[in-house]
């Protein structure tokens, strides 16, 4: 996947200014697609530039003027077949699961603390992703919400990352626990 199929995708939401796409990205779309800002104003340009974006100007009094773009038919078609495309295998590539392959030869108490870290950063995560969805869903039982809500493809991805988040600190505690337990059994002998 390129960064201009998950910006596309998030625009499909309604017109959004470089700074709201940004906020949207930082908010939604980082659980599956993370791009700093100034990636995300490059992207803009050559989205619109190819047509697949149309933005246009808005003249504020009071701010600078900002420019709000929106998906294109064009843009809209190249999403489509995005979707239709193989999509290839997602893995992972992570320093700290580096710093863990290595605990047997390491000291474990820089390696513990980063997982515990992690796993604290994980249960912010996990808080903001459980607003987020019951915003999405309002007053309506999550069931219902798949079955009949109008637009669900945030939904989805924002459980995706909620169930990361949480296989991610579950994992971080449990391992930190291990290697705390061995690291204690070691120094007793």
């Amino acid at each position: 996947m390129a960064l201009r199929h998950a910006v596309l995708a998030a625009l499909l939401d309604g017109e959004y200014s470089g700074y709201q796409l940004a906020k949207a990205f930082d908010v939604g779309v980082a659980n599956f697609w993370y791009a700093l800002p100034q990636q995300l104003y490059a992207e803009l340009t050559k989205l619109e530039k190819e047509g697949l974006v149309a933005g246009r100007q808005v003249v504020q009094e009071t701010r600078p003027n900002k420019r709000l773009f929106r998906v294109t038919d064009a843009g809209l078609a190249e999403l489509e077949g995005f979707a239709a495309s193989v999509s290839k295998p997602s893995f992972i590539r992570d320093d700290l699961l580096v710093k863990v392959q290595a605990a047997d030869h390491i000291g474990t108490a820089p390696v513990i603390e980063q997982l515990e870290e992690r796993a604290s950063a994980a249960d912010a995560r996990i808080e903001l992703f459980g607003k987020l969805l019951r915003q999405m869903r309002g007053d309506t039982d999550e069931e219902e919400f798949l079955r009949r809500g109008e637009r669900i493809g945030p939904y989805l991805t924002c459980l995706r990352g909620l169930a990361f988040e949480q296989g991610n600190r579950d994992w971080c505690l449990r391992i930190s626990a291990v290697l705390r337990g061995r690291r204690t059994s070691h120094e007793q002998r």
